[in-house]
């Protein structure tokens, strides 16, 4: 059974390596600057008996994500880790600017050198929850809340996807495109058909379509639409053959290309930009599908999509029923820090800066 399940269960408060499963060489210093590696023997060998309080924020209102693994770093690879003190929030906390969200006291040389690791994690796993919690807010402005898929595969290296995943699922994407993204949270990657696949059918999707079901006929059907860049066209064409069984189709149309429908439609033009995946070309989808009584089937968008652009669709009543965003959702904007503000019980810190107790934070078994 996975972690996760039991956290839901009650049954652990937090995840630990045995979801992380660490590099080794954390131990060994190897992803710490360098000047806390120093500083470490040299706290040992002058104020080895100092204790510090260290604590830890960022500057953004945000969704915190990254403290399970935070505190799970801290119990691996810190030296004697139950003479620490440790309190912190929660994933999926909602912070302020400046709020601590974690603190550890102990003697420095025990834990000071994974500072800037800590940092890495809170930084990166918090910005992507971010990131997804506000596409995933976007995207109900409708008055309906549309699925959001996260489909960063291609945006950033392979070896971060579980983490991100996780991250993702925090800020409320329940949809993920490889295995990996959901191998901390206990689900399967989800997706249907790439354009390569109608590439090897020579650009026949009811081809390509038919081949899709025969062989996964118990995934439910979604055709690519945009491949011959007639998405209208071909999204009548699957609808027909496949009837009820077809439940949906994804246009993912380049913003450097015009559907044709636009250009047999010139006199459309003018007041819009036609180029990629616009409202324009969605309205008029839904439209040819709901006059062929093909009102069961959804609409997935998807390329260059974000929150502005999701926001402008919703505003606007466009009919989408679900949005794949990648890229835009692993934007790292949320730096934290880790300051050293105690030693000893008493104010120690750098000019700028302070202790900041928080009454939410809990105490860390």
């Amino acid at each position: 059974m996975k972690e996760i399940e039991l956290k839901v269960k009650g049954e652990i408060k937090r995840l630990t390596n045995q979801t992380f499963k660490f590099d080794e060489r954390v131990r060994d210093g190897w992803f710490s600057a360098v000047y806390f590696l120093k500083t470490r023997d040299i706290v040992n060998k002058y104020h080895k008996d100092n204790i510090v309080t260290m604590q830890f924020f960022q500057k953004n209102h945000a969704v915190l994500c990254g403290t399970d693994e935070a505190i799970a770093l801290i119990k691996t690879f810190a030296d004697n880790p139950d003479e620490l003190e440790i309190y912190s929030l929660k994933d999926g906390d909602q912070i302020s600017p400046f709020e601590t969200v974690l603190t550890i006291m102990g003697r420095y040389q025990d834990f000071g050198y994974l500072e800037g690791v800590i940092d890495g994690i809170l930084s990166r796993r918090t910005s992507v929850a971010t990131n997804v919690y506000n596409v995933v807010k976007a995207a109900s402005v409708s008055g309906k809340q549309k699925q959001v898929i996260f489909m960063g595969d291609r945006d950033d290296h392979y070896t971060t996807q579980a983490g991100d995943g996780y991250a993702a699922f925090i800020g409320g994407a329940t949809a993920q495109a490889t295995h990996a993204m959901n191998e901390w949270w206990g689900k399967k990657g989800m997706g249907t058909m790439p354009h390569a696949l109608i590439q090897m059918f020579n650009g026949d999707l009811v081809a390509a379509t038919k081949a899709y079901q025969d062989t996964f006929p118990e995934d439910e059907l979604v055709a690519l639409v945009d491949y011959n860049n007639d998405a209208i066209t071909d999204s009548l064409k699957v609808a027909r053959t496949f009837g009820k069984d077809l439940k949906g189709v994804r246009i993912d149309t380049s913003r450097t290309m015009i559907d044709q429908y636009f250009l047999r439609n010139q006199h459309l033009l003018g007041t819009f930009d036609p180029r990629g995946v616009n409202a324009e070309l969605i309205f008029a989808l839904r439209k040819a599908l709901d006059d062929e009584g093909f009102n069961h089937v959804k609409i997935v968008v998807s390329g260059g999509f974000n929150e502005s652009r999701i926001l402008e669709f919703e505003e606007r009543g466009v009919p989408v029923d679900l949005y794949g965003v990648g890229s835009n959702l692993l934007k790292i904007n949320i730096g934290f820090t880790g300051d050293n503000v105690l030693i000893n019980g008493k104010h120690a810190a750098k000019a700028g800066r302070r202790y900041r107790p928080n009454p939410r934070l809990e105490k860390v078994d």
